[in-house]
């Protein structure tokens, strides 16, 4: 987080919200004293993206677009093999080689 003077952010003011852009909140000051901030959009009204700090940087940076409908839920998961069962197979396999 950086703090600039009005002045400042007036002769530089694209410097500043690219930073913003970037995930970076920037701090307004008048006479030393914190006035507004420049931060990065929330992209989620609920928060359920924003709320993960990896994912909300992604998606400011573009890596990652929010759903197009996100009420979609995922079906149940599906278990093909009990994890100790795969481990076992796993430990016998590599005993023969």
């Amino acid at each position: 987080m950086r703090k600039v003077g009005i002045k400042a952010l007036k002769n530089d003011l694209s410097k500043y919200i690219r930073a913003a852009a970037a995930g970076e909140t920037v701090l307004v000051t008048d006479r030393g004293q914190v006035v507004a901030e420049i931060a990065p959009p929330q992209l989620s009204s609920d928060g359920a993206l924003t709320s993960n700090p990896l994912l909300a940087e992604d998606m400011r940076r573009g890596r990652i677009t929010p759903a197009l409908n996100p009420s979609y839920t995922p079906g149940p998961k599906v278990h093909v093999a009990p994890f100790d069962d795969v481990m076992r197979e796993l430990r016998t396999d590599r005993d023969k080689h």
